[in-house]
Order: C-alpha cells, then structure tokens, then sequence
C-alpha cells in the first residue's frame, strides 16, 4: 500500500516490455514518490518483472491481477486497492493498429476537457516504434505464415515490401522500453503542469512536420508511398536519412516532456 505523499500507480500488462520497465523506473525512484501497483492477466509471468524489480518488490511495487479485456477483472483490481484510489493511471497490420490508436487519441482529447471540471489532468505518451518482446514475436510469426486466403500481389506486398519496410524502421528508429519510461515519468513529476501530447521519439520530427506542413494530407501520404513502394532497397538508406536530418540535441532527449 502507498504511503503518506506517495502516488498511487497502476500499470497494465507488467509482464515485459513497457509496462515492466515503466514499473520498475517509478518504483525504484529514488526520493520514494510513487507505490506502483503493476498488473498482469497472469501472476506465473511475474519472474522477470519481480527480478527486476529487487529490493523495491514488497515495498513500492506490488503484484495484481488485471485483464484489461473483461470488466470484472479490472472491477477485482480496483477493489482490492485501499480506499480505490489510484493517482496515476497506464493505458497501454498498420491500418487496424493505427486505426486503434486515433480512436483512443480523440477519445483522450474528449475524455481531457471533461476532466478538467474535476481537476483531473490528461496527458498522452506517443512513442514510435518500441523494441519489445511483443514486436520482435509478432514479425517472427508473421514471416512464417502463408496467408492463403490471400491474394497473391497482397501477400508478395505484406511480405518482400511491407515487412521489410517495417523491420527497417524498427532498427533505425525504434527506442527501448527504458526510453519510454523515463519520457512517462518526466510527465508524472510535471504533475497538472504536463502537456496533454507527449512524442517520446525525437527522430520523427520529420514525419510530423510533413502532416503539418500541409493540411491537405497530400504531402505525407505521397511521401509514405514513395518511400514504401518506389524506394525499395533504398529504404535503409533513406531512415539513416532521416536520422541526420534530425540534430544530434535531439537525439539525446524526449521532445515535449523537456
């Protein structure tokens, strides 16, 4: 349980990844602010969170379990915290994944006016593309499906275009599950001063700047497209690209939390 001035903090899927590390940052903070109750749909996959962890496990971290999927799960989660307070709460093939996140993004934005008559701040965390478990399976099991309901065109894309594209930009923009964490945790000691936007990924100030640059879309959809499908083997090339396009400065540190 969080002590006196300490802030309560829940985060889901702790198992591995961003959820693990964003855990172990705020509980092994070292002026003791936070008591992080970290959360996972399965307690047997608690080894490498707890292992982590150290000394902090028992003390400004505990174990729950919490399958975001299912109502009463997150009902049991909620009721075994003491008095149900939490202050600080994680919400953790491209078209549908991305589809997923603008929804979540104007929800935010909605959802953060509302809250604002409750002197409850919103803010988001905006990460590119994240070096985790979860990524480099997903590729792993993609390579070695066969999509047979699918097209051939579809398929010879999805796989000697698209996936290649996408471990590219992995491996040349991609941050660790670290970087995040310290981006999360710059925003949760701003407090009700932090920007409700937050990109974590200095290098893709190039991308954002293209759908800004023109409110029509046109410039950033074109460039994607060329970039995919005309670039081909100089797709390496041109993410190495967009790294020197970017000023060292900004490499060594988060956009907008700063």
């Amino acid at each position: 349980m969080a002590n006196p001035g300490q802030k309560a903090v829940l985060i889901t899927g702790c198992s591995s990844g961003i959820g693990l590390r964003m855990a172990v940052m705020l509980a092994k903070d070292e002026k003791q602010r936070y008591h992080v109750i970290a959360t996972m749909r399965d307690l047997k996959r608690k080894d490498k969170l707890v292992e982590a962890a150290g000394d902090a496990y028992g003390k400004s971290l505990s174990l729950a379990v919490l399958d975001v999927c299912t109502d009463e799960s997150v009902k049991q989660c909620i009721d075994g915290i003491k008095d149900r307070h939490v202050d600080v709460l994680s919400v953790v093939f491209n078209d549908v994944y991305a589809a997923s996140k603008f929804a979540m993004e104007g929800f935010c934005e909605c959802l953060a006016v509302q809250l604002l008559k409750f002197n409850v701040t919103m803010s988001m965390i905006e990460p590119g593309p994240v070096h985790t478990e979860f990524e480099s399976k997903m590729i792993q099991d993609v390579r070695q499906k066969e999509f047979p309901g699918a097209d051939a065109d579809t398929v010879n894309y999805f796989k000697n275009v698209y996936l290649p594209s996408s471990v590219d930009i992995f491996e040349t923009l991609g941050q660790t599950p670290d970087d995040i964490a310290r981006c999360t945790k710059k925003v949760i000691e701003q407090g009700s001063s932090a920007r409700f936007r937050n990109l974590t990924n200095p290098l893709y100030t190039p991308i954002v700047a293209l759908k800004y640059a023109d409110e029509t879309g046109g410039l950033s959809v074109h460039a994607f497209y060329h970039m995919l499908f005309n670039l081909g083997p100089l797709m390496h090339v041109s993410m190495k690209a967009m790294q020197y396009l970017t000023c060292g400065c900004l490499r060594s540190r988060t956009i907008s939390p700063n």
